[in-house]
């Protein structure tokens, strides 16, 4: 469906709208927007009617029903575009893309040559996108499948390829042009030597700038090819014409000055700098490569009778039993069946140290083994696994656009066709003011204007900068969602910190214990109490006493809300809290008393052990700090960010965890919608608020927060919530997300100031505005050479990034 279908009707799939009373808030609210004529809300069918003006009426019809808390059913989706140009490509593919009825949302990445597109499935297709991107003289690839990935690399490879080899053949024609030019310029055919130079230069090595600033004229747009064109060929005609015709010039008094070695060294340079550029941003991304190469390419699975079978990758089916050898990578993600390892997850956590697998535990795509083998059951493959699901993430956030661009899109979207007046400009008062030779050097200003524009170093200088920010922050640990949140970080001065699974491990163990007998056989007896028990105290107990020999205990029970019992050789054994042992009337002497009221007061669980007469021992457990926290509690308060913690937990743990990890605001005892209402509290108060939580009960808060981060070993939903994900669950890693921000938006300025000062210095001299004060006009040889380097020299800045601590 294209644009000029306005009066055709769009259905929209709808999501949440169970009753008419919701039909009817959605059929008020679309009566009240400008450019909807009809619509309809057909509750059977799920779905929105309308007849809208125009694709941003559509757009503003699904933003609305959004924001009504309903959901409209899209697509969002990543194509790959090809014939971009320059960032002035960039910003016209995105506005045809933005004009197709059905398109929600597009904006293309010029750094990574990629279209994020949100579209309303039944109204447009893929198909129908790379239709409308072609009409506009560049493409889009639409296809999935792995092919498809391989093509798209080998068109890159193919790409770069011959970008070196054009580069290679200009400079073998342009050297010796500069020389004749410089030195030999009254040998005899001498234009005649340079024209036969440099027209291999123009008609065939640079012959895609003018055949893409001719698409670019049938389309009524212009880009960064129409400004080289257009400067290059004027040069060259200009030159033939004066080869033909010297006595043209020598009847007037002037000389027939000739711009061959201009003409083909300007293109030259700027070969030369498209090739430096994309060998830069190859770079830039080099940390998806690096994911890319984690996982292997072959596996060895187990059959049922124990065979090993090599398969390639893409053969493995959930539930194959997969063996690992030492030093090998781990091909999916699974459980561990037998054996243990020492594994290295430094590609998810950031952490260096090996991480110890024995059974039951989960192992990742990508990780490797150390030195023990092991075998696990494929439980995620493909797509599924947590590698790809990090590469889609980061390739997702490397596309995305942040905030600070869109000044930077705006002036590209205006860029060559102000510079083409200012050349024409430049060359008209040259004419009328330049004296005799004010026809030469007008033309030659209104080349230099055309050759030393470069709208590309603008449209280069946030997105390279977002592709190694993000790129080091998936090295590290933290996986960003979006460029917007990277830029929000560094403005944080407020952050909520959930308690448990944040700053705590998440998981009770035993902190303390206490035995008022040395005899071994009651630690065996409550032992094989506990590993009958489903609580989970008991199970910190099971892991605390884990050595132990387990002894044949009868007539278990358990005593919901108090503990458990059991029978050993006709005596009976309690396992439980005081109000068990009370209860049961059994003597509990002093000094067990004491240390169980001092365990109390620090916050932590007591658990009770005891015969049938007294008590025997005292177990502490607790929740306790991640090794870190405290640290990078510091560290955040040391920046000057206002540490909060919530929690669900009782005024005594809280105060205890506050205490214990130096965070001075604390609430205890909050229900999970009350943490997104405490947010907006500090929102309303002008804090830029970060949250960080690993549980279902954070997603409403996380959702709040100007920036929402994760812990990796939290829930899913938490997770799809966050903008960011901290894979170790290590709080330290946020003090290092808040530090990556402001170092990327610090270059991201840097980009832009430098791309700004360029424009703004380079394009006034290159018309000649120090002629009058010293007699400087600049060489359209030179516009070149600096038009080229001012794209390498931001891609080169962002690339400073990969190596910053």
């Amino acid at each position: 469906m294209t644009a000029k279908a306005n009066t055709t009707e769009i259905f929209l799939p709808l999501e949440g709208v169970e009753s008419e009373h919701c039909a009817l808030i959605i059929d008020k609210a679309l009566s009240r927007q400008q450019g909807i004529n009809t619509h309809k809300v057909e509750l059977n069918n799920k779905r929105a009617v309308i007849q809208a003006d125009n694709p941003e009426a559509v757009s503003e019809a699904v933003h609305l029903i959004k924001d009504l808390g309903y959901t409209v059913t899209t697509i969002k989706k990543t194509f790959p575009v090809l014939e971009l140009s320059c960032a002035s490509c960039a910003v016209n593919a995105e506005n045809i893309l933005k004009s197709q009825q059905g398109v929600i949302n597009a904006a293309i990445n010029f750094a990574t040559a990629t279209a994020a597109v949100e579209y309303i499935p039944g109204v447009i297709n893929p198909i129908d996108l790379k239709k409308a991107v072609q009409s506009g003289g560049y493409d889009l690839l639409v296809e999935e499948n792995k092919e498809e990935t391989n093509t798209i690399e080998n068109l890159q490879h193919a790409k770069f390829a011959s970008l070196k080899k054009k580069t290679y053949w200009a400079l073998a024609f342009s050297v010796p042009l500069v020389i004749i030019s410089m030195f030999f310029m009254n040998i005899p055919y001498a234009n005649e030597i340079m024209w036969l130079l440099s027209t291999p230069v123009i008609a065939w090595i640079g012959r895609d700038f003018f055949i893409n600033a001719w698409k670019q004229t049938k389309h009524r747009t212009a880009n960064m090819d129409t400004l080289v064109a257009l400067s290059t060929g004027v040069a060259y005609i200009f030159s033939v014409f004066n080869t033909l015709f010297p006595d043209f010039w020598h009847q007037r008094g002037l000389h027939a000055h000739v711009y061959f070695e201009a003409a083909a060294v300007v293109i030259t340079f700027i070969l030369l700098g498209k090739l430096l550029e994309e060998k830069a941003k190859g770079n830039t991304s080099s940390a998806i490569k690096k994911l890319m190469g984690l996982q292997p390419k072959s596996v060895i699975i187990i059959n049922e009778s124990g065979h090993e079978t090599e398969i390639p990758i893409e053969q493995v089916q959930i539930g194959d039993i997969i063996l690992v050898k030492p030093g090998e990578k781990i091909a999916v993600d699974g459980t561990l069946i037998s054996g243990n390892s020492y594994v290295d997850e430094s590609m998810l956590s950031g952490e260096p140290i090996p991480v110890l697998k024995n059974e039951n535990e989960k192992v990742f795509s990508g990780t490797i083994n150390q030195k023990g083998s092991f075998q696990f059951r494929a439980e995620k493959i493909g797509s599924d696994t947590m590698l790809a699901q990090i590469i889609k993430m980061v390739q997702d956030a490397q596309g995305s656009k942040a905030p600070v661009q869109k000044l930077a899109d705006k002036i590209a979207g205006v860029f060559v066709p102000i510079v083409m007046v200012i050349a024409i400009a430049s060359f008209i008062v040259w004419t009328i003011f330049g004296g005799e030779n004010g026809f030469t050097q007008g033309l030659i200003a209104l080349v230099t204007v055309l050759v030393i524009a470069c709208p590309c170093a603008l449209g280069l200088a946030t997105p390279t900068a977002i592709m190694v920010g993000v790129g080091k922050g998936a090295e590290m640990g933290i996986l960003i969602k979006d460029a917007e949140s990277l830029e929000q970080a560094k403005k944080i001065n407020a952050i909520v910190l959930d308690k448990t699974g944040t700053i705590t491990e998440g998981k009770p163990v035993v902190t303390d214990e206490f035995w008022i007998t040395e005899n071994n056989l009651p630690l065996q007896i409550l032992f094989s109490i506990e590993k009958q028990s489903e609580h989970p105290l008991a199970e910190a107990i099971v892991k605390h006493l884990n050595s132990q020999t387990k002894t044949a205990v009868s007539n278990f029970e358990s005593i919901t809300g108090k503990g458990a019992k059991a029978v050993f050789e006709g005596e009976t054994y309690f396992v439980g809290n005081k109000t068990l042992i009370k209860e049961n009337e059994i003597t509990i002497e002093n000094t067990l008393l004491k240390t169980a009221e001092q365990w109390s007061n620090e916050a932590k669980t007591v658990i009770w052990f005891s015969n049938s007469q007294k008590a025997l021992a005292i177990y502490a457990i607790a929740d306790q700090i991640k090794p870190n926290s405290k640290t990078a509690i510091a560290e955040l308060q040391k920046n000057g960010i206002e540490v909060y913690m919530l929690t669900g937990d009782n005024e005594a743990t809280a105060k205890a965890i506050a205490e214990t990890a130096g965070i001075n605001h604390y609430k205890a005892g909050v229900l999970p919608e009350q943490k997104a209402i405490f947010i907006k509290e500090l929102q309303s108060n002008g804090k830029v608020v970060a949250m960080a939580g690993d549980g279902i009960n954070d997603s409403t808060a996380l959702a709040q927060a100007d920036v929402s981060i994760a812990m990796g070993k939290g829930s899913d939903i938490a997770i799809d919530v966050a903008k960011m994900t901290i894979i170790s669950s290590d709080l330290k890693k946020i003090p290092e997300a808040i530090s990556l921000s402001k170092a990327t938006v610090a270059t991201i300025k840097q980009n832009l100031f430098w791309a700004f000062i360029y424009n703004l210095i380079g394009i006034p001299i290159a018309a000649g505005i120090l002629y009058p004060i010293n007699g400087f006009l600049l060489n359209p040889m030179l516009a070149g050479a600096a038009m080229a380097l001012s794209s390498v020299s931001v891609v080169s800045n962002s690339l400073r990034l990969k190596w910053k601590k």
